[in-house]
């Protein structure tokens, strides 16, 4: 991959910059317990996905009210009624969910030559308290809430592109979901780079399956970091 025609890199935050595993399956694993059910984090990280996906894809909602249905749904698929805490115990979570090690080093290496951009599932407010933790400005932060859709949805990426008023083959994309990020991002001309994160469901992770091609794959942003500063 060629470095040198990008300006800006965006990236998807949670499961790329932010180890939403690490928040996601302890919040599961406590409601599914205290209900006397158990799971293997492959699978609590399968109907993750799949619920979230369905919540995402009827009209826009908040980010918090498509994780209250990920929790109802997972209730009903095993048997019990969550109580109104434990339907709001994922989003309330999401303050806490601390970054992967690797993404501070290389977002504070990279904006020294890119302008960062943001591309999330999620409310302005949850990203707010997210924001604390990633140790640099972003140039650009596009949310679903901003954006009234959530990836995959061209509308995501498009706003980005028209906020930061570049071409596409000016913008990077990085994500750890090909099916949110590296499909979408595609369509529109834009390069990909799938970020194959370490996880309890490997080459998936805590999203719905899809086959698709990024234009490159690493392991972990300091890999990217490392190749984008030499293009």
């Amino acid at each position: 991959m060629d470095f040198s025609h990008f300006t800006a890199i965006s990236f998807d935050c949670y499961g790329t910059l932010i180890d939403w595993e690490a928040g996601i399956l302890p919040t599961l694993r406590a409601l599914i317990k205290s209900h006397g059910r158990s799971l293997s984090d492959t699978a609590l990280l399968e109907l993750y996905g799949e619920f979230e996906a369905e919540a995402e894809s009827g009209p826009y909602q908040s980010y918090r009210k498509v994780m209250e249905s990920v929790i109802q749904q997972l209730g009903e698929q095993m048997g019990f009624r969550p109580s109104p805490g434990e339907i709001r115990s994922l989003h309330e979570s999401v303050p806490a969910w601390l970054p992967f090690s690797d993404t501070v080093p290389a977002l504070q290496q990279l904006e020294k030559r890119y302008k960062l951009v943001v591309i999330s599932n999620i409310d302005d407010d949850l990203f707010t308290q997210t924001r604390k933790h990633l140790g640099v400005p972003f140039d650009c932060v596009i949310t679903a809430q901003r954006a009234c859709s959530y990836k995959p949805s061209p509308n995501n990426f498009r706003l980005a592109l028209q906020t930061m008023g570049i071409p596409p083959d000016q913008l990077l994309h990085v994500g750890q979901s090909v099916y949110h990020d590296v499909i979408p991002a595609q369509l529109l001309g834009i390069q990909t780079v799938w970020v194959n994160r370490r996880s309890a469901r490997p080459g998936v992770g805590a999203v719905r399956a899809a086959s698709g091609r990024p234009d490159l794959e690493v392991s972990d942003l300091a890999t990217l970091a490392a190749l984008a500063m030499k293009g």
